[in-house]
């Protein structure tokens, strides 16, 4: 009998798959304690964010259902 794999529930919630298989996340330090930043920044922590594809090779091993 085959093992089933499981998917890494965690990480999925954290991500967003694109049609092409590409991995997208929200930017680092969005919630709170934004007064301190120039609008530049926190303008640019509107955008979701492309993972490196060093990254995505190890993150998909943990997604099997891609």
């Amino acid at each position: 009998m085959a093992k089933k794999l499981k998917t890494n529930k965690s990480l999925m919630k954290r991500l967003k798959i694109t049609g092409k298989k590409k991995l997208l996340r929200r930017p680092t330090h969005q919630n709170h304690f934004k007064a301190k930043y120039p609008g530049r920044i926190s303008r640019t922590k509107h955008r979701v964010q492309l993972i490196a594809e060093v990254d995505a090779k190890k993150i998909k091993k943990m997604l099997p259902y891609l």
